[in-house]
């Protein structure tokens, strides 16, 4: 049976949580819906749909995979929230960001452990983009 405690420690858990990640996904969304009606984005599309149309997503998608590697999966959830995606299309974005997602600091967080920056990178990366190419075809 839930306690009064364990019920009031939870909820206060949760609000932390909850407000924690709305500080990185309101702002990003608003600077990605700013970047949308401005155009901005619309030029940042043209110039990456070459290159996203291998894994099948828009140029847009450009800027979700941008800021998931290099902040975090939050700031490319925020992202993925403000432009216009199908389910095929989140889920490519999806498995390739949690491949190669917040590459700076857990990059760092390796190679202090010992473990040496290119292969980790390399295979991050590779995984991502393999990933990407593959479920593209296959979905």
């Amino acid at each position: 049976m839930v306690t009064k405690d364990t019920f009031i420690r939870g909820s206060k858990n949760g609000i932390h949580t909850v407000l924690m990640l709305a500080k990185i996904i309101l702002p990003v969304y608003f600077i990605v819906t700013v970047l949308k009606y401005t155009g901005i984005l619309e030029y940042i599309a043209i110039i990456f749909e070459p290159v996203m149309d291998i894994f099948g997503l828009p140029g847009e998608a450009a800027l979700a995979l941008v800021l998931g590697n290099a902040l975090n999966i939050y700031a490319a959830l925020g992202v993925i929230s403000s432009i216009s995606l199908t389910a095929k299309q989140i889920t490519i974005l999806a498995v390739m960001i949690s491949f190669s997602h917040t590459l700076f600091v857990e990059t760092a967080v390796t190679k202090k452990i010992g473990i040496g920056v290119l292969p980790i990178l390399a295979t991050r990366i590779g995984l991502a983009i393999a990933s990407g190419v593959i479920l593209n075809l296959v979905l």
